[in-house]
């Protein structure tokens, strides 16, 4: 699957008949704006998944890309942790397996090789268009935060880099990214360029509804968007 600039992403999505981009696309769109996300091979055999699993590193990440599912996870299109050879060719067989069992025939793209980003603190940086006050931007620390406590930030767009880092600056558990307890302290300069980055893609693409970063792994130097959603109106 070649992948194209983000005008020709979103007007292929339409031309199939498609409300929302599979995750290679939204990651490309995220790359032409200067979001980090991991390495990532697309590929359509299991030979090609083991190559592209030893050139990208191990381990590696594999998940399915196709255009009947959004919800990877939730069907089994996804396999975390591969260190091998022989665990990349039973990762593919057992995602096929899977999708098979749960979903019966369905288009399958390719796969997505993905380097496995290194654990550390998640937060969560998303776009959504808010009836009273048009594109909001959301950003949050994630897991039980965002679930339980709904420790978020909101901002109107356009906003300013001094708009980005008060919005990190300003949830209850700010502390953890400063490095609370001996956690890694989070790079608050790439955190904040994601959230303008993220604002400039909502902003330049008016057919977008949706955005949602989630998780980001943030480091004390960089940050990675494992995973990237885009839904079009």
């Amino acid at each position: 699957m070649k992948l194209k600039d983000p005008k020709e992403i979103i007007a292929n999505a339409y031309d199939e008949g498609r409300k929302w981009l599979l995750e290679p696309e939204a990651k490309e769109i995220c790359k032409s704006y200067n979001i980090p996300v991991p390495k990532y091979i697309i590929v359509h055999s299991e030979d090609d998944a083991i190559e592209a699993a030893n050139k990208i590193g191990y381990p590696v990440v594999m998940k399915i890309i196709s255009k009947d599912i959004i919800h990877k996870s939730d069907v089994g299109g996804v396999v975390v942790g591969i260190y091998n050879d022989d665990e990349v060719r039973r990762g593919y067989r057992n995602i096929l397996k899977n999708i098979k069992n749960r979903l019966g025939r369905v288009s399958i793209e390719g796969f997505l090789v993905e380097e496995m980003a290194r654990k550390s603190t998640e937060v969560i940086v998303g776009m959504t268009i808010d009836k009273q006050f048009g594109k909001i931007v959301m950003f949050g620390l994630g897991g039980i935060f965002v679930e339980v406590f709904k420790d978020v930030s909101f901002r109107m767009i356009p906003l300013e880099y001094d708009d980005a880092v008060n919005m990190i600056k300003e949830i209850k558990a700010y502390p953890i990214l400063e490095g609370y307890r001996g956690t890694e302290p989070a790079d608050i300069n790439t955190l904040a360029n994601i959230i303008l980055n993220l604002s400039k893609i909502a902003l330049d693409y008016d057919e977008i509804r949706e955005i949602d970063l989630n998780p980001i792994f943030t480091y004390s130097n960089g940050a990675l968007a494992v995973d990237a959603r885009i839904i079009l109106k």
